[in-house]
């Protein structure tokens, strides 16, 4: 029997597992863990998280983040990361209302939002920020989702730590040079255009030992 499971008659037992109710049992193996590098999909508008060597004309003038429809476009990977050197170590799977940073593979900038308009909606303009992955205060988002660790298949939300804006996209389109390209930014209220949910990409594997895996 695993440990932090009570005694009880074997139907009662068989229930409680199914439910869930067993302390200390093992995440799910869909958990989204630290170290993996994946895709993120708005589920409103269809368009995956993407980021690029283009700097936003106005606002911070910091690298563009943007919504892109192609699934299969190299520059909309991210890194699940810990808000700092050690506090998400490979592996580990990501609670709900965990604090992570999202950093951009091929760039290495990470996820960041501040307090500039976005180009085209006035909302809060979200950018890409850092060098090798290290940034600021700002580059720190809570993932929001309902159960006890993030799962692939569900929508979930990221809020920003540093001003309290939701990872959004409302649908508004660039032109030139990222033409149809989605704007992304931060709004400030809870609703069915901040649900993404991860989909392609490389998912280390869940471990109930982390202290075998490197830290990020």
């Amino acid at each position: 029997m695993r440990s932090g499971c009570r005694l009880l008659p074997l139907p009662l037992l068989l229930l409680a597992l199914l439910r869930g109710l067993c302390h200390g049992r093992e995440p799910a193996p869909g958990a989204v863990t630290c170290g993996s590098v994946l895709k993120l999909l708005n589920t409103r508008h269809s368009v995956r998280l993407h980021s690029h060597e283009v700097k936003y004309g106005s606002g911070s003038g910091q690298q563009s983040v943007t919504g892109v429809e192609a699934s299969d476009d190299a520059n909309s990977y991210w890194r699940i990361r810990g808000k700092s050197d050690g506090s998400c170590q490979r592996g580990t799977p990501v609670k709900c209302g965990q604090a992570i940073r999202l950093t951009h593979v091929n760039t290495g900038k990470n996820l960041h939002t501040h307090h500039f308009p976005s180009p085209l909606s006035n909302n809060q303009e979200v950018s890409a920020f850092g060098d090798d992955g290290e940034g600021d205060d700002l580059d720190i988002w809570i993932v929001q989702c309902s159960g006890t660790y993030w799962e692939r298949e569900d929508a979930v939300r990221f809020k920003h730590v540093g001003t309290e804006v939701f990872l959004s996209i409302t649908g508004e389109q660039y032109g030139h040079p990222i033409r149809g390209q989605r704007e992304v930014h931060g709004m400030p209220t809870a609703n069915h255009h901040n649900y993404w949910k991860a989909m392609e990409g490389v998912f280390i594997k869940p471990s109930m030992d982390p202290a075998k895996h490197d830290e990020l």
